[in-house]
């Protein structure tokens, strides 16, 4: 049957001297590998005294216990079961064998554990603060179901195996980690006190240099903004002290200060504390991946996946093709009745005293018995009743061929029996379906679906079941999700008719119509219903009484689920055919008495039992109170899930537990089935004292690959299988490709089995096209010719043909994980899990195992309910094991394993996992796990390559001419002329600011240039040209009499946004001196705020400082002086209440290049900046705006900007005294009091423009979104607005401004109104949209081309396409150029580069304290290496791009429009590329509907997230997985560290623009106080 390689697969059933089954002999290979079983097996040959054992058990276990003990623990012999099942002559040999080695193989798994946890992997913990412990309220306390697919079959088996891994693998010093950072036990432990109660002092372990050498940096100083160390690269360097290994404080709660919390952590500076796990999480790094990744990208192939190279040494397979298998012939027996009715109707008349079925209470005794005479009766009713009492006579309900659901509980097994004949016999199909308990059940909506493609409009129900369905508040059955309408029938007998004496029930002989229909779930979660015809009801049923050779009258238990499956195959329909008694043991009795069914086989001396390895399971673990139980009368023990590879184990122990209670090994018959093919193989019973079949030790790297290879090298790696038994009678098999067209398979290959029989279902009902697909498949040979005309069915279950015939199983197709190539069994993956040491972290049956596509390929997910009194390092330990486990023993790598509160996965109704449904909240974040560890490093190995930069050969001429060549400008646009000023009297307003005002002062003194609004919208101060030139000259004078100051020092203004920080301005341009803005700290938050002020005052070396009162006050607190140095501030003096004095003369500078002011801002880099503007600067720029938004002395703007920096201050303070127009002031802080304040002014006041920030924009969008009916009903009408314009200097967020525009379009607002303005350090207003030029237009960019530097424009929507918005007109007077920042010669139009400037309103430098001049050239004063050598340029350190539109602008050209792209200084090098952490942010944003804001940064070469949490604290760890799965499919990144924080958490500067660096610090310093830090291994 087999080619040659393969037949060794199978071994011999018997060994000489010692009648050991092979399996035996295998198995004790994979627990102790081949050099112990040599001593195992002479010890069970010759010496077999006490004596004899103990010694050889010393020694096998040398290497894993140092001491000992001398004496064997009893009581280890009742330890749970064992992993052998021996065929053995003498019961004695038989015993001992067992008890030898249950009892080694034990103290083996728990010494390798031992020796395990002294080893713990130096993994990063994740840190997780108090609150966010989730505590299972008390009633979910209880211990869940726990019964599963898979229950823990084999996991026993496989902890052997583990146990060796988990050995060989801690020994070697670079299994996960990097050694050098390994505590003797994990820092977790020691940190434990702040949840655990006292402290436990430990000795801390001491860090390597250069570790100690980061966190010393790390706690000592702040991390400026240079390149970061890369501490996977660093060099041990001398240092005297050295630092101990901080511990991981967790669970701190919101209170405790954070100088408590530095106590408990045994005085370590707890600051350094996140370094050090990064630095861990760095060494496990340094692993190498599995395959290594290729050294080199290509990035212009369109190709973004690492394809692995096929590993030659991937066995294949190599035996010839298998030839189809077929049955026994279907025997004919004179008296099989010509349909199941038929045989129902004979036992009713002739048998009618005879037991049908008998039904069990809840604590497992008999509660009443159906005979076939009452089964007969009750279903005629029944039938009569569907047929003639619902509806009229001319308007039945229910014809003959409709389809009618069945809604019983399995407690009631005999109301089911009634109705599922009583449909038979009115020809009507019944649809069994399991009993709804909430409108949101788990998997509800597929069941409405199944319902809806059968057509089903009428659920049959007991009495009982219909009080217990949900109802709604007028008492009627509520709407289930997905479901159609449904009408409910009771079929209690009280209700039922009885028939009229002439009415018979029609009875056909068996025909192809449907007879019944049996629900199926896919992989998928969608439940289909198989149709099954009467003439398959009828030849299944034969087929069953042939194969297990049923008689007239025997006792049958059944502990499965009646209504479908082997439950109903044989529970049901074979036994009424054959007159069988049917003892129905349902699930809930089970839970209750998981003796129950063994108990009912002693005392109805029960000839079958129908059971899961589950039952038997349970019974074993149950068997200690029972003594007197006997067995013997089983002639088969069908087991329905046997063809799962971990039931050995389950069966093994089972016979081993009650062999002595009279159980026969040659009973135990499994079995295979699927709902579409019905059963496909069983065992029939063995002859007495007949050798047990022998089984398969196949190899389980073979089998990922889909090939049998009998397993030699790795003996933790094997899979032990057991035979099906045989095909059914008049069946066909053969073995198909799982995938592909179905080619039949070799000899030695794993396939899919499909079956041709009679006794099959026929179709998926209502659904033809994948009926095609599976029931009409037809096998091809390899040169993809048909072997036959005739159909086959695919069953969904993998496996193979062994010798003999026998058919052998080693998974199904629904539970097929395929990674990179390999298949993988998601039961295997289950019992690995769970052969993780004495299984206290976890329920045993409650572990689900699922893969998600993630990046071109599936990760496997395990998601497990924890146990409420697992502590956290217990799970953290567990999980970091299982990996470990499962990447030894599969050779794959787990993406994420997720640990969820006890009872909250979803439950399927006979109490295991509903695996889709947990899938299904795992993606979209509804699993609320209490633990979670992503593993993304190990097993994405399918990245992108890196990208190596090449070295520039081509030098910028060569690409100047290289784009003429091409036909492509040189990319760069110029506003129109600013013109020339003819007016004398103008020239001389113009030349300086403070000349302007005076000049306004004179000639319109009551003419009012601003307006300050408060949170009302009411004018709270005014200021005419006069009043404001008054105001100024009392401060000039006040300056003059205290300050002492000479001409041309620098003065700062510290004012809250108003009317002051103006008047005050022209003070200090009147006096001479320079003043600079600088935003007032913030009274509650002085420890944050204050010093940055301190900064700037220190800075800028300021010899005053003028402010408010209250402001002066809150600068000398003590709440001042916690944070800085309160003595030392300069002069400081409010101008509140001046007295009325004159200044003896107004200054006035000599030349235009005298400096006006200076203007400081912090970068969201972190950089303190000042820039100097000169007077001529300041004229220029004002006259520039006043030309491009057409201001002059009648118009009205309306400004809610910070007025402390960049073109806030410009338009703030200075653009309405040049320009003559009357500005209307709002606060942007006015808002947080009353948002519609900025809109309704808007409207009161009909502005035509108006300039915002985007947080103001952010503010209106998300608080005024819902609320427009409202503003519209008030009369707010924005049709007014001509241009809003948000000013700032990043990137335009279009989204944000999509939102804006059309939430408040019904308001009026034009959706051409809304555009952005682009300013930068060294051109304080770059880009402004006017209001002569075009609309701002709009291009969609590739990412990947923007990720390599270039620009590749595509259409709306294409996959991984940016959108970017155009950063305003030009401004009069500014010139920009794209410019390569690397060669510094000009790019071609479209090309990506740095955007230079040239404008007469450029800063004249960096106000620096040293004057660092090669900065401040380097910036303000750069030429370009080819072109126009002549011209001075400023860089503004921000990418963009050029691109000339089809649009003109106002002077008839075509319109040059200018995209930013982002700062250079923001933009993370990662993997060779460059991103801009704007986009990555947008993703992370939308992954979950809770992330309120985000914000990346790098630290070394790790990406951190940090997201903020606006939902509650229980979904923070659904966001990681999210986020993870988010960054990498759509930016091809692995996240390092995730960090879940509170909203507002993330620094914002005054224009709305995020402070990474300072979050990167804060993060650093643990100042954060996460919610949650994942670290992804």
């Amino acid at each position: 049957m087999f080619a040659a390689q393969a037949d060794c697969v199978f071994l011999g059933s018997q060994l000489s001297g010692l009648c050991l089954a092979p399996v035996a002999l295998q198995q004790t290979l994979v627990v102790v590998g081949v050099l112990n079983v040599v001593v195992l097996l002479s010890s069970l040959l010759g010496d077999i005294t006490q004596k004899g054992y103990e010694k050889k058990r010393a020694k096998l276990l040398a290497s894993y216990i140092p001491h000992l003990p001398s004496k064997i623990n009893s009581s280890s012999a009742f330890f749970s079961c064992t992993l052998l099942t021996v065929h053995v002559a003498s019961v004695k040999y038989m015993s001992l064998f067992h008890f030898m080695f249950r009892d080694i193989h034990t103290e083996a798994v728990q010494a390798a554990l031992a020796k395990h946890k002294e080893e713990k992997m130096a993994l990063p913990m994740p840190t997780k603060r108090r609150s966010a412990f989730v505590q299972s309220p008390i009633d979910t306390c209880t211990p869940p179901d726990t019964s599963s697919a898979s229950e823990d079959e084999g996991s026993l088996r496989r902890k052997a195996a583990l146990s060796a891994v988990l050995a060989q693998n801690l020994q070697s010093p670079d299994y996960w980690i990097n050694r050098s950072v390994q505590s003797s036990s994990t820092s977790s432990s020691a940190s434990s006190t702040l949840s655990h109660g006292e402290p436990k002092t430990q000795p801390q372990p001491q860090l390597q240099p250069a570790i100690s050498l980061l966190a010393d940096v790390l706690a000592h100083t702040r991390i400026e903004n240079s390149v970061p160390p890369d501490v996977t690269s660093s060099t041990p360097q001398e240092r005297g002290s050295r630092v101990d290994l901080p511990p991981a404080v967790r669970g701190m709660s919101r209170g405790q200060s954070r100088s408590s919390m530095l106590d408990t952590a045994d005085g370590v500076p707890v600051n350094s504390r996140v370094s050090t796990k990064i630095q861990q999480l760095l060494n496990t790094l340094k692993r190498p991946k599995r395959p290594p990744l290729s050294e080199f990208f290509l990035d212009d192939s369109e190709e973004i996946v690492e394809v692995p190279q096929p590993d030659p040494n991937t066995p294949k397979p190599e035996g010839r093709q298998i030839i189809p298998v077929k049955g026994e012939p279907l025997g004919v027996v004179s008296n099989w009745p010509p349909a199941l009715q038929a045989a129902l109707a004979r036992w009713g008349a002739t048998q009618a005293k005879s037991p049908a079925l008998t039904a069990l209470d809840i604590t497992g005794k008999p509660l009443y018995t159906l005979t076939y005479g009452k089964l007969w009766s009750r279903s005629l009713k029944l039938a009569y009743t569907l047929l003639n009492k619902l509806g009229t006579k001319t308007e039945p309900v229910l014809q003959p061929g409709d389809r009618v659901a069945l809604v019983y509980p399995n407690s009631d097994p005999g109301m089911f029996w009634v109705a599922f004949y009583g449909c038979l016999l009115a020809e009507v199909i019944p649809v069994p379906i399991e009993v709804p308990l909430s409108r949101q059940d788990a998997g509800s909506q597929q069941i409405g679906f199944l319902l809806g493609s059968c057509g089903v409009s009428l659920a049959l129900t007991s009495e009982v079941c219909l009080k217990g369905l949900p109802k709604t508040p007028n008492g009627e059955i509520i709407q289930f999700k997905g479901w159609p309408r449904m009408k409910w029938v009771v079929t209690d007998t009280k209700y039922l008719t009885k028939p009229s004496k002439d009415w018979q029930p029609h009875i056909p002989t068996a025909n192809t119509d449907t007879a019944y229909i049996e629900y199926k779930a896919t992989k998928e979660g969608t439940v289909m219903g198989v149709a099954v015809s009467k003439i398959s009801m009828l030849t299944h049923c034969q087929a069953l009484t042939q194969a297990c050779n049923y008689c007239e009258g025997e006792t049958l238990v059944n502990v499965l689920d009646c209504k479908k499956d082997m439950g109903l195959w044989h529970g049901v329909l074979t036994s009424v055919m054959n007159r069988i008694h049917t003892i129905a043991v349902p699930y809930a009795v089970m839970k209750a008495c998981p003796m129950s069914w063994v108990q009912r086989v002693h005392v109805h001396k029960a000839r079958v039992a129908l059971v899961k390895c589950r039952d038997l399971h349970w019974a074993m673990m149950a068997h200690k109170d029972q003594r007197d139980i006997n067995l013997s009368s089983i002639r088969m023990l069908i087991v329905a899930d046997g063809a799962n590879p971990w039931s050995v184990s389950s069966c093994d122990a089972f016979l081993n537990v009650f062999q002595s209670h009279g159980l026969k090994p040659e009973v135990i018959c499994p079995c295979a089935t699927s709902p579409e093919a019905l059963t496909v193989a069983i065992r029939r019973p063995g002859a007495r004292g007949a050798p047990l079949p022998a089984r398969a030790i196949l190899s389980m790297g073979g089998l990922s690959h889909g090939v049998i290879r009998v397993n030699t090298e790795d003996k933790n790696s094997a899979l032990t299988v057991q035979d099906v038994g045989h095909i059914m009678p008049g069946a066909l098999m053969c073995i198909v490709k799982p995938d592909g067209p179905p080619q039949l398979c070799k000899t030695d290959e794993i396939g899919e089995i499909v079956i041709n029989s009679r006794a099959g279902g026929t179709m998926y009902y209502g659904l033809p096209g994948v009926t095609k697909n599976t029931f009409e498949v037809i096998p091809v040979n390899q040169a993809g010719a048909p072997i036959a005309e005739i159909p086959f069915s695919r069953t969904g279950l993998l496996g193979f043909v062994g010798p003999g015939s026998l058919v052998f199983v080693v998974g199904k197709i629904e539970g097929l994980l395929t990674v990179s190539g390999r298949r993988h069994n998601a039961d295997d993956l289950v019992a690995t899990a769970l052969a993780v040491e004495p299984v206290k972290t976890v329920y045993r049956g409650r572990i689900a195992v699922f893969s998600v596509t993630v990046f071109y390929d599936e990760r496997i997910v395990i998601v497990a309910e924890q146990r409420p009194d697992a502590s956290e390092e217990d799970s953290f330990q567990w999980m970091s094991r299982v990996l470990q486990a499962i990447d030894s023993i599969h050779q794959v790598g787990l993406y994420c394993l997720a640990l969820v509160p006890a009872n909250t996965l979803p439950k399927t109704p006979l109490g295991g996992i509903h695996i889709c449904e947990t899938k299904q909240n795992f993606l979209e974040g509804n699993l609320h796990p209490c633990n979670i560890l992503m593993c993304p490093h190990t097993c994405v190995t399918n990245m992108p390559k890196p990208r190596q930069k090449q070295p520039v050969d081509v030098g910028p001429a060569s690409m100047l001419v290289g784009n003429l060549v091409a036909g492509k400008r040189i990319a760069q646009a110029t506003g129109r002329e600013l013109g020339v000023v003819e007016d004398q009297d103008l020239i001389r307003k113009h030349q300086f600011l403070s000349e302007a005002l005076q000049w306004r002062a004179q000639t319109d003194p009551d003419h009012v240039l601003y307006v300050l609004l408060n949170a009302k919208g009411v004018a709270v101060c005014t200021a005419t040209c006069a009043q404001l030139h008054k105001r100024a000259e009392k401060i000039t004078a006040t300056l003059m009499e205290r300050g002492g100051l000479n001409t041309g020092d620098n003065v700062v203004l510290l004012y809250p946004p108003g009317i002051d920080l103006i008047a005050a301005f022209y003070g200090c341009l009147y006096a001479g001196v320079i003043p600079v803005t600088v935003r007032p700290p913030h009274p509650q938050n002085l420890a944050a705020t204050l010093p940055t002020v301190r900064m700037i005052i220190d800075v800028s070396k300021a010899a005053c400082i003028l402010t408010t009162q209250p402001l002066m006050r809150i600068l000398r607190s003590r709440e001042a002086a916690a944070s800085v140095n309160v003595k030392t501030w300069p002069t400081i003096i409010d101008t509140d209440d001046l007295p009325r004095k004159r200044p003896p003369h107004i200054y006035k500078p000599p030349t235009a290049e005298m400096l006006a002011y200076l203007d400081f801002s912090v970068s969201t880099t972190g950089m303190l900046t000042g820039v100097k503007m000169s007077h001529a600067a300041v004229s220029t720029l004002c006259r520039s705006i006043k030309l491009q938004c057409e201001l002059y002395s009648s118009r009205q703007i309306a400004i809610c900007l910070d007025p402390y920096c960049g073109l806030g201050f410009v338009l703030w303070c200075l653009s309405s005294v040049y320009s003559g127009h009357q500005s209307i002031l709002i606060p942007p802080l006015e808002l947080e009091s009353s948002l519609p304040v900025w809109l309704s002014t808007l409207s009161q006041y009909k502005i035509r423009d108006t300039f915002c920030s985007y947080s103001v924009m952010e503010l209106c969008t998300k608080g005024l979104g819902t609320q427009t009916e409202m503003l519209k009903a008030r009369g707010l009408n924005l049709s007014c607005v001509r241009s809003c314009v948000v000013v700032a200097e990043e990137r335009p967020r279009l989204a944000l401004t999509q939102s804006f525009s059309k939430l408040f379009k019904d308001l009026g607002l034009s959706p051409r109104a809304v555009s952005t303005a682009f300013g930068s350090r060294v051109n304080l207003a770059i880009g402004l949209q006017g209001t002569a030029g075009p609309d701002p237009s709009t291009v969609y960019v590739d990412m990947k081309s923007l990720r390599h530097d270039r620009v590749r424009l595509v259409e709306r929507g294409a996959p991984q396409s940016l959108p970017l918005m155009e950063s305003g007109t030009i401004l009069p007077g500014v010139r920009v150029i794209i410019v390569n920042p690397e060669t510094r010669g000009p790019l071609g139009d479209s090309h990506l580069g740095e955007i230079w400037v040239n404008s007469p309103h450029s800063a004249s430098g960096y106000y620096t304290i040293y004057g660092e001049e090669s900065l401040q050239a380097d910036h303000f004063n750069t030429r370009l290496s080819f072109g126009e050598p002549h011209t001075l340029w400023a860089r503004t350190g921000y990418l963009g791009f050029i691109k000339r539109t089809d649009l003109l602008d106002a002077s008839g050209d075509r319109h040059d429009a200018l995209f930013v792209v982002g700062s250079l200084d923001e933009t993370l090098e990662l993997r060779g590329l460059r991103y801009h952490p704007i986009d990555i942010e947008t993703s992370v944003s939308r992954a979950h509907r809770s992330i309120a804001e985000s914000a990346v940064f790098t630290w070394t070469n790790l990406l951190v997230v940090v997201a903020e949490l606006s939902g509650s604290e229980q979904e923070a760890l659904d966001l990681v997985p999210l986020v993870t799965n988010v960054v990498l499919e759509e930016h091809h990144l692995i996240v390092g560290v995730v960090v879940i924080v509170d909203p507002g958490v993330i620094p914002i500067n005054s224009r709305g623009e995020k402070q990474r660096m300072h979050l990167r610090d804060s993060f650093l310093a643990d100042q954060l106080d996460p919610i949650y830090v994942a670290y992804n291994m």
